[in-house]
């Protein structure tokens, strides 16, 4: 298994768009925080995501300015988001941007950050508070790298987040008009009509758009 280790660690960090790989394999390195290095990742490609975490953060506490050490900081985000452990995945992400903002690898710890909160997206009649910080950390992707790899993925993504947004509001609406509010049922009706066009909530909420506004006419004295 030794003699993939370098193949590993190559892949790994071509798919998280590092430019570390050059003086990973300087001859003056660690070898125990070389080690550590190569035992995190051949733990992390077999799905051994929490023992691949321990490697990397012992490497971490232990050989702070190794050339290894940066691996090792996106590593452990990644076994979080791995161990669907999305806040500390968050936390880890941010932290790695906070520390390394012009790495190459921003654009995927951005793409990281929204695909954890939008593995949260919960049903459209619960709380939409992580479709929303799906959404806008997917912008801020597209925004900043439009032309990046990741932002064509985030893009995929966004309609999702967008239909979600929809259902929710139509829900809430719809509420509204069963409890005979008609006004606040009209207001979400029409909110989605201008911020939801097109992500498949259009026709029903023209449709109760327009049942909301003959109950407000026959409601008027």
């Amino acid at each position: 298994m030794k003699r993939f280790l370098p193949l590993l660690l190559c892949a790994s960090l071509m798919l998280a768009g590092c430019s570390l790989l050059s003086s990973f394999w300087s001859a003056d390195g660690d070898e125990t925080a070389q080690t550590l290095a190569w035992d995190g990742m051949e733990k992390f490609e077999s799905g051994k995501y929490e023992k691949a975490k321990e490697a990397f953060e012992k490497l971490k506490d232990w050989y702070p300015y190794s050339k290894y050490a940066i691996l090792a900081e996106l590593k452990i985000a990644d076994a979080h988001y791995r161990l669907q452990e999305y806040e500390e995945a968050i936390f880890a992400y941010e932290e790695f941007e906070s520390l390394h903002p012009r790495n190459e690898a921003i654009s995927y710890v951005i793409y990281q950050v929204g695909r954890c909160y939008f593995e949260q997206i919960d049903a459209p009649d619960r709380d939409q508070v992580s479709t929303r910080k799906a959404l806008d950390t997917f912008g801020r992707l597209i925004r900043d790298y439009p032309d990046d790899t990741y932002a064509v993925k985030a893009r995929e993504h966004i309609n999702t987040c967008l239909r979600s947004l929809a259902e929710s509001e139509f829900r809430i609406g719809l509420y509204y008009y069963n409890s005979k509010r008609y006004r606040a049922a009209l207001g979400r009706f029409q909110n989605i009509l201008i911020k939801y066009p097109d992500v498949g909530v259009h026709q029903r909420a023209l449709q109760y758009l327009a049942l909301t506004e003959e109950a407000l006419i026959k409601a008027t004295p």
